[in-house]
């Protein structure tokens, strides 16, 4: 009878230190492949992006990990090696609502990971500027709020810049109390963004009824003033804290749970068709009644399903409005293109934003 011998914790971290040597090489050999690709996709005039391709890589891997490595740790893992292959062939720049630590930072560094160049800009229309102007290749806006709704500079910038949408991603937020000595006592004004303030109200009137708000252009600019004046708490994120060297006063102080930010990439192309995407329009309708009627039968008839309507006034003209729709769908669909054709001819104005992969767990990300 043979008794089995037991590893003991030394031994074991050399057989760590080995698979970890391993994975390392294989990193190496896979940037290497991916730096081999896109010399043969420039050669060719290929699209470096393929949605598709990206979409069957996590469900192989998915389907062949049997839930033994954690799911969630599983996608981040591979859409940080994904990305940061795809980007050894190209570097690419990303405009956000600055300054560092934003929510929309939060969201870039998830979609397109941390190998990208992030660069601050102070209003949601410099992002949409950058990108018209090509000065960055992308850009990353919040588009909708799961409790306060849509954020309606972003769809104005639609109606003023020449973009296309590339890809979403949805954000859980989660808004922490903070200031620099991580006492409450110590704060004599709550700064943060307008939404953050708004999805705050009943903890802030509960809890700190007395103390004044500030709405500033964004979360970061609130954590910057909570950095360097002492008496200032802020609304942030949790990368807010570890960027401007802040203490955290109370965790997660949202009056609802699951509240949920949708933000879009925007660049000046589309991808190819995933086979899980969505289709942006902005339309004009003409001035007779039952005109909206007629684009919802268009969509009804067609068997295309409208994710989203929503209208804005046009500037300097009174009373008349343009209509942003969301279509599940992509432009190259037979459908999606049919319903798209017969809106151009009832439609007063007419201008397809893009066609993009729907958000996904997996963490698709652009190149």
């Amino acid at each position: 009878m043979t008794t089995e011998k037991k590893l003991d914790i030394g031994q074991i971290r050399e057989q760590i230190d080995a698979i970890d040597n391993h994975i390392l090489s294989l990193l190496k050999a896979r940037i290497g492949c991916a730096q081999e690709i896109g010399k043969l996709k420039n050669k060719n005039n290929q699209a470096k992006w393929d949605p598709l391709r990206e979409r069957q890589i996590y469900d192989r891997l998915l389907m062949m990990n049997n839930g033994v490595f954690p799911e969630t740790a599983l996608r981040s893992i591979f859409n940080e090696i994904i990305t940061s292959c795809r980007l050894s062939q190209k570097k690419i720049s990303v405009a956000y609502l600055g300054p560092e630590a934003t929510f929309t930072h939060l969201a870039g560094v998830q979609y397109f990971g941390h190998s990208a160049s992030f660069e601050p800009m102070e209003t949601i229309d410099d992002v949409f500027s950058e990108v018209e102007k090509k000065r960055t290749h992308y850009g990353i806006v919040p588009v909708e709020n799961s409790i306060e709704g849509s954020i309606f500079n972003t769809l104005d910038s639609f109606m003023k810049y020449k973009v296309k949408i590339c890809g979403e991603v949805l954000l859980e937020i989660s808004h922490n109390l903070v200031c620099r000595s991580g006492n409450i006592e110590d704060i004599q004004t709550v700064a943060s963004h307008a939404q953050p303030l708004a999805q705050c109200r009943e903890w802030l009137r509960k809890h700190l009824p007395q103390t004044p708000t500030l709405a500033v252009f964004s979360t970061g600019v609130a954590a910057q003033m909570a950095a360097n004046n002492p008496n200032i708490g802020a609304i942030a994120s949790s990368l807010a804290i570890k960027t401007y060297d802040l203490q955290e006063v109370v965790k997660g102080i949202e009056d609802y749970q699951g509240n949920t930010t949708r933000f879009l990439i925007i660049g000046d192309h589309s991808p190819s068709p995933s086979g899980t995407d969505r289709t942006s329009l902005l339309l004009g309708l003409m001035d007779r009644p039952g005109a909206l009627n007629e684009v919802l039968t268009v969509l009804s008839e067609e068997d295309i399903n409208l994710a989203k309507i929503e209208s804005r006034p046009i500037k300097g003209k009174q009373w008349k409005y343009l209509f942003f729709l969301d279509m599940m769908g992509h432009i190259e669909d037979e459908k999606i293109k049919r319903g798209c054709e017969r809106l151009k001819e009832i439609c007063s104005y007419y201008e397809w934003l893009g066609s993009y992969p729907c958000h996904d767990k997996n963490g698709f990300a652009l190149e």
